[in-house]
């Protein structure tokens, strides 16, 4: 495969553009680029456009048809990726041999990263369309929930890549902080328990969109009442062909820039509920050679006896003088 062509710049917007693209401290928000291939079915046609309404304004859609095979070359799609910098890509297709395909790929450095295929299941599809009820925002965040033993795998699988995939592709910008009135709608996926070993029987994967009704709560209660409202699009789908990252590049791809960590002072840190302890080391004490104040306060009165029955008296010793002269002093 041949590198792709280095554009040098010629003038100042050509350089704002290229640095643009270049790698930065904080990544600008992922596209998603929606090709077709030579093939397409009214069936992912229409699913084409309802995952696009709900990537938008992150989306581009090509209406052209692509003779394109992303399993066997890939550098179609990596020039598509660099020419409309674009990290995640769909890419419709159907055959006889595989009717309905719908490949999700992602991208580093304009490289393809992984993929992963998904087949359609037709009598399963719904459209944004054919749900009469309102439809959300554009631009708003969704809610993302994965629900399956699958998805949860140990070891890395079609489902644990198809989870990675797709919670990439819907998530949206990353932000610091989110408006609760800006969650109004969420996406489910679930994926069916394992019940055989051949490529008919593996588990489906479904996905469905809720919108998020907040109602007047019960007399009884101060708390809102929160329910979910099916919007579309509604399809399941059946995972086909897999393509995973290469673990040196998957490697880079993980790695954090320097700077993005915030600083740690030392001794200092943050417990589970936000509360900031502080630690404080102190040298060995020697307490033989404290030096103490006299003070009237602490000294112990004469007549106190020590509960051993001698005839000293408590902090008073006394001295054999010349004579029967006898001298208290006191320690």
């Amino acid at each position: 495969m041949l590198p792709l062509r280095q554009i040098k710049p010629k003038n100042a917007r050509t350089k704002r553009y290229l640095d643009n693209k270049a790698p930065q401290q904080t990544e600008n928000p992922r596209t998603t680029l929606f090709l077709k291939y030579t093939t397409c079915s009214e069936i992912l046609q229409l699913l084409l456009t309802d995952l696009y309404a709900l990537k938008r304004p992150l989306a581009v859609k090509f209406g052209k048809k692509n003779d394109i095979h992303p399993f066997e070359d890939p550098s179609s799609l990596e020039f598509f990726s660099e020419k409309n910098d674009a990290s995640l890509m769909v890419f419709a297709s159907h055959s006889k041999k595989r009717p309905h395909c719908l490949t999700f790929i992602r991208f580093f450095g304009f490289k393809v990263l992984d993929m992963i295929e998904l087949s359609v299941i037709p009598e399963t599809m719904r459209t944004l369309s054919q749900f009469k009820n309102e439809k959300t925002a554009q631009g708003l965040k969704p809610l993302l929930s994965f629900s399956g033993s699958g998805f949860e795998s140990p070891t890395p699988n079609a489902y644990t890549l198809a989870k990675s995939v797709l919670l990439d592709m819907f998530k949206g910008p990353d932000v610091a902080e989110v408006d609760v009135e800006g969650l109004q709608y969420m996406i489910h996926f679930s994926v069916d328990e394992e019940d055989g070993d051949d490529a008919v029987s593996k588990p489906q994967i479904h996905m469905r969109s809720y919108l998020i009704r907040t109602k007047k709560s019960v007399p009884a209660s101060n708390l809102p009442r929160v329910e979910v409202e099916e919007m579309g699009p509604r399809v399941d789908f059946r995972v086909g062909r897999i393509q995973e990252a290469d673990p040196e590049m998957l490697k880079e791809a993980m790695r954090k820039p320097k700077g993005m960590d915030p600083k740690t002072k030392k001794n200092i840190e943050t417990d589970i509920i936000g509360d900031k302890v502080g630690r404080i080391h102190l040298g060995k004490q020697d307490l033989g050679n404290l030096q103490t104040r006299k003070m009237k306060g602490l000294k112990r009165s004469r007549d106190v006896v020590d509960g051993d029955g001698d005839d000293e008296v408590m902090g008073v010793a006394e001295m054999g003088l010349e004579g029967d002269k006898r001298a208290r002093v006191e320690v």
